[in-house]
């Protein structure tokens, strides 16, 4: 089973209007060539991704796609009301039916200060076991009609995801019996330990009775090896000025010292699991990537620099992992 995580990545002179054009044309897509679902990540204050209103995406998504399955990948839940999350899938639930999902995460997906304009508090995260089981008790039927409840929401039970990239969330998916998706495309350290501490620990629950593990990788594929090559380079550049230069305007020295700095080289080890090459190449990465951490399912950024690189990823990825 294969996923999608689409950051809606605002490329140089790009719109962000465009930008989520592109990737409502990479979920229609996603549908076509068999991919399981495609979820959106929460950042802010990010000028190069435009997924920051999370629920409002995915609803523009689903009115422009009619199988595929799409959700958060995932809804930083310490910036937000339990209550309000709660009404917002729940409305995507009611509108849309059965396929949307409600991936959870604990860091903020910002900085200090855009969480203080946030006007939520960094202690907010300590919270995070206590909000998600608020958050499930909403979407389900069993509060008092007395009580506060999610309207809509209340009797949707939208399915609840913990992301994480630390053995914390593979813990607490375990013991909440709920699937639990890691990191690996950016914070690759500990994927196998908690991959154990998860599937180790797993209590069963009434609606899943099965642990499901979900692991997360970056693709760039080509029938032009050379080609992948050089767009692999070319989105590790782009990830360096976003990440360490905060996308400020380099000259081209500064650039070359930039990307030699050690910062950068802890970007490219962030960016471990990254499958680069020709389709069958790419695809059998992924199948051993699997089998070694046990996955039931991936879920992979399209790292390629340009749409036409991410549609061409997609288009032979999909193709290739399916035969």
């Amino acid at each position: 089973m294969i996923s999608i995580l689409d950051l809606v990545h605002v490329r140089p002179g790009m719109t962000i209007q465009s930008a989520i054009a592109n990737s409502v044309r990479i979920a229609q897509e996603a549908e076509q060539y068999g991919f399981h679902r495609v979820w959106y990540a929460e950042h802010h204050n990010m000028p190069t991704i435009a997924s920051s209103a999370t629920s409002v995406l995915i609803g523009h998504v689903a009115n422009h796609t009619s199988t595929i399955r799409l959700g958060s990948g995932g809804v930083m839940l310490p910036n937000h009301s339990p209550l309000v999350i709660a009404e917002q899938f729940g409305t995507l639930a009611t509108i849309h039916g059965p396929r949307i999902d409600l991936g959870l995460g604990r860091a903020p997906g910002t900085d200090q200060v855009t969480l203080r304009a946030l006007r939520r508090s960094p202690a907010a995260a300590e919270h995070f076991p206590a909000d998600v089981a608020e958050l499930q008790s909403l979407l389900g039927e069993g509060r008092s009609t007395t009580d506060v409840n999610a309207y809509p929401g209340r009797g949707t039970n939208v399915p609840l995801y913990i992301l994480g990239s630390s053995l914390f969330g593979a813990e607490l998916a375990a013991k909440l019996g709920l699937p639990y998706a890691f990191a690996s495309h950016f914070a690759p350290t500990h994927l196998k330990q908690a991959a154990h501490v998860y599937r180790d620990n797993y209590q069963p629950s009434e609606a899943h009775p099965e642990p499901h593990f979900i692991a997360a990788l970056n693709a760039i594929v080509s029938d032009d090896p050379n080609q992948a090559v050089a767009e692999a380079e070319e989105s590790f550049r782009l990830r360096v000025e976003a990440l360490i230069g905060r996308n400020r305007k380099f000259s081209e020295s500064d650039k070359q010292l930039l990307l030699a700095s050690p910062a950068a080289e802890q970007v490219r080890q962030m960016l471990r699991y990254t499958a680069v090459g020709k389709p069958a190449e790419v695809a059998q990465y992924f199948r051993e990537f699997a089998g070694e951490v046990h996955a039931d399912e991936l879920i992979t950024t399209l790292a390629a620099p340009s749409v036409e690189g991410q549609l061409r990823t997609l288009r032979l990825l999909g193709t290739e992992y399916r035969t």
